[in-house]
């Protein structure tokens, strides 16, 4: 069941003036300035050929052909410019980046534009005279998105051009929705805000509908639904999405590294992260999976519970239980929840739960049962009534 925050989903439809959207998603218009980090200073520029676009690219095509990222913004804003500056970082590690939107354009946009992305970059790469010919990698696409930008990448990521998809801070809003995650055959990778992100039920709900197989990785970093787009070089959503484009469309297993194992780049640190079928070479999972923890060792599973709210308003909210195993390691854990009178759970992501209101248990998912010693994982869910007095203990298996 999608756990559709109201407010993420007034986000995601209402359509306002470009200035409120701006302001929404803490963004300021990029500058027309050379940035990035990467070693191809990179700028943007649009096309009479690709009308309501903004293309972000290195001001100096380099040898190497660039793989292709095309994006949808927040609050489906026609302002091409809304992410400038983590588009642009992406642009100056050698990708040619699309933006929906013209530079500070108003209105809205539609997951159409995506694939007009796709197919203009296909046909100018193989237009002779034109700056762009033979500079791409039509054969490496991927199709990525912020929030609303982020519903319409699902809506295209079928298309048999692209090689991997990106949600950022998005989640589908409704079950009706989910068979566009059932056709999900390439490899994933969702970025979001932690449970303080509005997008964060409904991103965990999708998480735990992928196809069986399917290559998928998930972070958290707590910082809300706006990200770090904003910062200079797109803070660190931006180092850690070029590293996974590196990773996908350049086949950089250094960067794969970053996302891939037990002792990933990212595993330990301020991420939160989740894994699934992902090796380094070409995203296909081993006929067995490798387990991603240590098997268990001696001593006794224990385990501890701390239940937080992450939102409340009123007639609601959003908690987040962290679960961290103790000496030993586990294969499994439940968790049970003493909700007080009054409060009840609408939906749930990241574990099984044998009831809604009262004293009920939630246990692991198949994916975060196998804890090593001191390791955490979570599971959250949305509420109705008021999210305070929930106490909750934890059983290690």
């Amino acid at each position: 069941m999608k756990g559709r925050s109201k407010i993420y989903a007034g986000l995601v439809a209402v359509i306002v003036p470009v200035t409120s959207v701006i302001m929404a998603f803490g963004g300021t218009p990029a500058s027309a300035a050379i940035g990035g980090s990467g070693p191809y200073p990179a700028d943007y520029e649009t096309s009479t050929t690709l009308a309501n676009h903004t293309i972000f690219r290195p001001q100096t095509l380099p040898s190497e052909r660039l793989p292709i990222v095309v994006w949808g913004n927040g609050g489906c804003s026609a302002n091409g410019l809304s992410q400038g500056n983590f588009l642009r970082e992406i642009a100056s590690h050698g990708f040619l980046a699309i933006a929906n939107g013209a530079p500070n354009g108003s209105g809205s946009t539609t997951s159409q534009m995506l694939t007009q992305s796709i197919d203009w970059a296909v046909a100018e790469n193989s237009r002779q005279g034109g700056k762009y010919y033979n500079k791409l990698d039509t054969s490496k696409v991927a199709v990525a998105g912020f929030s609303c930008g982020g519903l319409e990448a699902y809506a295209v990521s079928n298309d048999p051009r692209v090689t991997t998809t990106g949600i950022f801070s998005s989640g589908l809003l409704n079950d009706a929705d989910d068979y566009q995650l059932r056709r999900l055959t390439k490899p994933i990778a969702y970025f979001v805000g932690g449970p303080s992100d509005i997008a964060y039920p409904n991103a965990m709900d999708d998480w735990g509908k992928l196809p069986a197989g399917l290559p998928a990785f998930m972070g958290n970093l707590n910082v809300g639904h706006g990200g770090t787009y904003d910062q200079p070089n797109g803070g660190e959503f931006g180092r850690v999405a070029t590293l996974y484009l590196k990773w996908r469309l350049k086949g950089d297993t250094t960067a794969g590294r970053t996302f891939v194992g037990a002792d990933c780049g990212l595993c330990g640190s301020q991420w939160s992260v989740q894994q699934k079928n992902l090796t380094l070479d070409d995203g296909t999972p081993p006929t067995t999976p490798p387990p991603t923890t240590p098997p268990p060792t001696g001593g006794t599973p224990t385990c501890t519970a701390v239940y937080s709210v992450q939102d409340q308003w009123n007639g609601g909210f959003v908690a987040n239980v962290s679960v961290t195993a103790g000496t030993a390691a586990l294969t499994g854990w439940r968790v049970t929840l003493n909700l007080p009178s009054g409060t009840s759970i609408s939906s749930l992501w990241n574990g099984v739960s044998s009831g809604t209101s009262g004293s009920i248990t939630v246990a692991n998912q198949s994916y975060n049962g196998r804890l090593a010693a001191g390791q955490a994982t979570s599971f959250g869910f949305q509420g109705t009534g008021n999210g305070s007095g929930t106490t909750a203990s934890c059983t290690g298996s």
